[in-house]
């Protein structure tokens, strides 16, 4: 349940009045409740904010004395004598817990945990004492504890049972984009508003930690140890988890970074709505990814390519078949006739790679093949698929077209230079600082129009370049577009090629006014393009 208003989630919560009384009383000051948060807040001097994350989970930002914005993540804790309690409550649940049928999913162990709880528990009005040596001694005897007990106890258990244990409040923010944790008493996030935050998220010590770590890692088929301390791979909830577990490798302690996985992939028109990129870069793209233009989205880590792809898949016409190939999943498809794979790690036996699902996907007979990521040799089978009419979508690490160019042609990708213009666009992304903001901004768009002896390289041509001065995207292209003109408008059978830029601008302003209509979610501007493509400008919910 998520609270909507300061008084309801006090009435169910009864941990959060005691934390902003006590925060009151240490401050001065009494935190605001906000049921949602927004990107205007990130301009807010010294924010002192609190929001649910679903019941009983609640976060505070705020910023302390010192200036320094702070992340503290509200959720029941053991006090007093409560942490015997939540023991011998373990014991007896253990105790009986052979009795019950074994559950076969998490729905099933969630039941089965508050079955078991209401067995052993008996509900009083008011606190009791309990003694462990008592509970040994007599055998069988319900524990009493009181209803607040029962549902901290109750949290708690499923949390560390079902849950990721303490990092479940970071897991349920919806604001969280990475997690940092480097040894047991420093865990840091970025938030998506308020940039990178340290927060009260405690694993006690190297010991705990390191088992921690042991037991997420055998839970998600990645099992650590001291023979392998590094391993890669994915939550149940589809996030990406990078553990560093040897104190011989990790230095400051076992370590681990999370990359948070997005339920709903952002929209494109939210990214215009941002300035990531400009309805005419969108239009663009639209307009590639119509007629089966191979496009590259590159930058830094963290730059925010993989957002961008997700973005941009929707301008895929919707009968079209999409094969979709990564290490971890994290591409979104909304097409029916989506084929998702993802690769295996296990020994040399088993093992499934990039490399071998790539040259599946030229068996499989997509439309578009998508890869999470190129790094090494499956980059060669990409321009492969490439050469023989597959278009195809990938993310890659070069923070320039000349990086690309030099990674793609050297090892261990080694394509030759005279196929390099097989990948049609490419897109280069980076987070920027400006302004005292963290801002992801698409740097510049540019066409591969081929290799030229005469010139002794790979021609490019800048269709849009981003203005740090003034936060815009300026476009280049107009009349000189390589892939509009000689591409896609031959394609389209124009007798003018120059008429393609009057589409362009059209789905320019197609996508300006679903900013302007705050049509933002993914789902909606997904059946706006799909309603174009099937009726044209009479299939819009809205005049243009």
């Amino acid at each position: 349940m998520k609270s909507d208003s300061l008084q309801s989630a006090l009435s169910r919560n009864p941990h959060l009045r005691d934390y902003i009384e006590r925060f009151r009383r240490k401050e001065g000051v009494t935190p605001t409740f906000v049921p949602t948060l927004s990107r205007d807040m990130k301009s807010l001097p010294r924010p002192n904010l609190i929001y649910p994350v679903g019941d009983p989970i609640f976060i505070h930002i705020y910023t302390d004395r010192d200036g320094e914005k702070r992340y503290i993540a509200i959720e029941p804790r053991l006090e007093g004598d409560e942490e015997e309690k939540y023991r011998i409550l373990m014991d007896r649940m253990l105790e009986i817990a052979p009795q019950e049928k074994t559950p076969e999913s998490d729905e099933e162990l969630e039941e089965l945990i508050d079955v078991l709880i209401d067995k052993v528990v008996e509900i009083v009005d008011e606190k009791v004492r309990v003694e462990r040596k008592r509970f040994l001694k007599f055998g069988f005897e319900k524990l009493k504890l009181t209803k607040e007990e029962v549902e901290k106890f109750r949290y708690l258990i499923k949390r560390d049972v079902i849950g990721v244990g303490p990092l479940e409040p970071l897991i349920r923010d919806p604001y969280i984009e990475d997690i940092h944790v480097i040894g047991p008493k420093n865990t840091h996030i970025v938030h998506k508003i308020f940039d990178m935050l340290p927060t009260n998220i405690d694993f006690k010590n190297d010991v705990y930690l390191a088992e921690y770590l042991k037991n997420l890692g055998e839970r998600i088929g990645r099992p650590v140890s001291e023979r392998n301390p590094i391993v890669d791979g994915t939550l149940p909830d589809g996030s990406r988890i990078n553990i560093i577990y040897s104190p011989d490798v990790s230095l400051k302690g076992p370590s681990f970074t999370i990359r948070k996985f997005t339920a709903v992939p952002i929209s494109v028109t939210q990214l215009i709505n941002w300035g990531t990129l400009s309805a005419e870069i969108a239009s663009y793209l639209w307009l590639c990814l119509e007629y089966g233009m191979s496009i590259w989205v590159s930058g830094e880590t963290a730059s925010g390519k993989t957002t961008t792809l997700n973005a941009m898949i929707p301008f895929i016409k919707p009968q079209s078949k999409i094969y979709t190939a990564e290490d971890t999943p994290e591409v979104q498809v909304p097409h029916p006739v989506w084929q998702q794979l993802c690769t295996r790690e296990r020994g040399s036996e088993g093992k499934v790679d990039l490399f071998d699902l790539l040259k599946a996907a030229l068996r499989s007979r997509p439309n578009y093949i998508i890869v999470g990521e190129i790094r090494g040799k499956e980059g060669a089978v990409a321009f492969q698929a490439m050469q023989t009419g597959h278009p195809v979508l990938a993310t890659f690490h070069a923070g320039s077209v000349k990086k690309l160019i030099q990674r793609l042609t050297g090892d261990p990708i080694n394509v030759p230079i005279t196929f390099i213009d097989n990948l049609n666009v490419v897109l280069i992304q980076q987070a920027v600082y400006r302004k005292g903001q963290f801002l992801r901004r698409c740097l510049v768009v540019e066409e591969i129009e081929g290799y030229y002896e005469e010139v002794g390289g790979v021609v490019t041509r800048t269709v849009f370049e981003w203005d740090s001065v003034t936060d815009r995207h300026n476009f280049r292209g107009l009349y000189n577009s390589y892939i509009l003109e000689n591409k896609i408008a031959q394609t389209a059978g124009l007798e003018d090629p120059r008429e393609i830029y009057e589409e362009m601008f059209l789905r320019a302003r197609i996508l300006q006014r679903m900013v302007e209509l705050k049509i933002f979610d993914y789902y909606e501007v997904v059946k706006v393009i799909w309603s174009y493509y099937k009726k044209g400008l009479q299939g819009l919910p809205f005049r243009i």
